[in-house]
């Protein structure tokens, strides 16, 4: 818990304490309840689940499905509007800002041929995904990558690739180290 705490705070210059991130943050709160859900899920009580994910939904806005997968110390930052699918992967110290969804594609579209099988995407370490971007379908999202605010994501993304528009395209690369909101002006300064 101090790890993940820790890297909020090294994530987010608005984070004054652990304390205050533990009280106010809905991210925190969505991930913490989500470990709980997952625990149902996983033991096949697959109602409790649900029923515990709707709930943090409406307290938090945020939408993560019990049956996903989380490494450790995701972000979320604000949160409101962030939807998590059913057999989304996220791996370890993945930022994620609000209006964020990471889903499928065409799910009323031969729904029982859908069940039991991979529809949303895998988002690899150290991957910071900006406000509103829309990462849709099977697809994985190389590490250390940045997907821009609004982008829509359809394909794979390499690693180290910064992503944006609509359709995403790679306008250049990314550094290992953080960068909030993905795109920079280092970045900016490429696509001209």
């Amino acid at each position: 818990m101090n790890e993940y705490l820790q890297s909020i705070i090294d994530r987010d210059p608005a984070a004054r304490s652990k304390l205050s991130v533990i009280l106010t943050y809905p991210g925190v709160k969505a991930v913490f309840f989500y470990k709980i859900a997952n625990f149902f899920s996983l033991a096949k009580f697959h109602l409790v689940a649900k029923i515990i994910s709707q709930i943090v939904r409406f307290l938090t806005g945020i939408e993560i499905h019990p049956a996903a997968k989380i490494g450790k110390n995701l972000f979320i930052d604000h949160g409101m509007g962030v939807v998590i699918g059913e057999t989304s992967d996220i791996r370890d110290n993945v930022t994620i800002y609000h209006n964020v969804t990471l889903g499928g594609i065409s799910p009323s579209i031969n729904s029982d041929q859908q069940r039991n099988s991979k529809r949303h995407p895998t988002i690899m370490s150290n991957t910071v995904i900006g406000s509103g971007a829309q990462i849709l379908g099977p697809i994985i999202v190389g590490k250390n990558s940045k997907i821009g605010s609004n982008a829509v994501v359809t394909n794979d993304v390499p690693e180290n690739a910064v992503m944006v528009g609509i359709p995403a395209r790679n306008i250049g690369v990314s550094t290992e180290e953080f960068k909030p909101y993905a795109v920079t002006e280092e970045t900016k300064k490429e696509k001209r």
